[in-house]
């Protein structure tokens, strides 16, 4: 059984990098977007997928008002203070106040995440401001205290 620690975790995400962006693919290597990433993250440690999501086209969450990607955290995912995200946290973003989530990602140090965007695939980026004022909400895969 391998293990489940936020190390392996966050070993596991950068074996990603360099994967393509792929819309709505979840396949190391093969390509995939940034719910893809998290869903395949959640398959190392679990072993299974946490559902096959619906069909999404890219703008998706500007179709209605419903937050599907913090609904869905919620319901896989241990909700945390968005005040200070620990590596092997899961970051949710808006683009603006009172819009959906529409980009997740992993947090890999104390000021970088991993996502996968359009274009780029899945990189390790610094959490610059813009990013930062950015976040939603913030998740663990492990249990919190």
């Amino acid at each position: 059984m391998m293990e489940q620690t936020p190390e392996a975790l966050l070993a596991e995400a950068r074996s990603w990098i360099g994967t393509p962006y792929k819309h709505q693919a979840s396949r190391k290597g093969a390509g995939c977007d940034c719910l893809g990433l998290i869903r395949g993250l959640y398959r190392f440690l679990h072993n299974r997928e946490p559902a096959i999501p619906a069909n999404y086209a890219p703008e998706w969450a500007d179709l209605n008002n419903e937050d599907q990607l913090l609904i869905a955290a919620r319901q896989y995912l241990d909700e945390v203070p968005e005040t200070s995200p620990k590596p092997a946290q899961v970051l949710l973003f808006r683009w603006a106040p009172h819009y959906p989530c529409k980009h997740l990602g992993l947090m890999s140090a104390q000021d970088r995440f991993i996502h996968a965007y359009e274009a780029v695939g899945v990189v390790e980026s610094p959490l610059v401001p813009m990013w930062r004022n950015k976040i939603a909400g913030c998740f663990s895969f492990f249990p919190t205290d």
